[in-house]
């Protein structure tokens, strides 16, 4: 079955992978063919989960901070960053360019 253009497009700026050439067209059908197997899983009567870990009593701990104030130094490890986020995994095709103050966020 086809994939929408607006989808395909939606994807590859998700992933920030280029699905237009032979590698990637390959790429997203192994993705396909794996997600496809899930419904092979006979879910019947089984209701969904909030999380894995409903069942079980969670304890938290006291945050206790020891040091801070180190995300320039952090960010330097980057090999890819944006704005104040690290870029991971690295896809085949580049970030676009943002203008002075917008944000990825203002075009989704």
């Amino acid at each position: 079955q086809p994939v929408a253009a607006e989808l395909l497009a939606h994807l590859e700026r998700l992933a920030l992978v280029d699905f237009r050439d032979a590698e990637g067209v390959v790429r997203l059908q192994r993705v396909i063919q794996f997600a496809d197997r899930l419904h092979e899983v006979n879910t019947d009567g089984v209701e969904p989960m909030d999380s894995v870990l409903e069942d079980r009593c969670l304890y938290l701990r006291e945050d206790d901070v020891t040091e801070g104030n180190c995300a320039k130094e952090l960010l330097g490890n980057a090999r890819e960053k944006v704005e104040e986020y690290f870029v991971a995994p690295p896809g085949n095709i580049p970030l676009p360019k943002l203008e002075e103050g917008e944000t990825f966020l203002q075009g989704s």
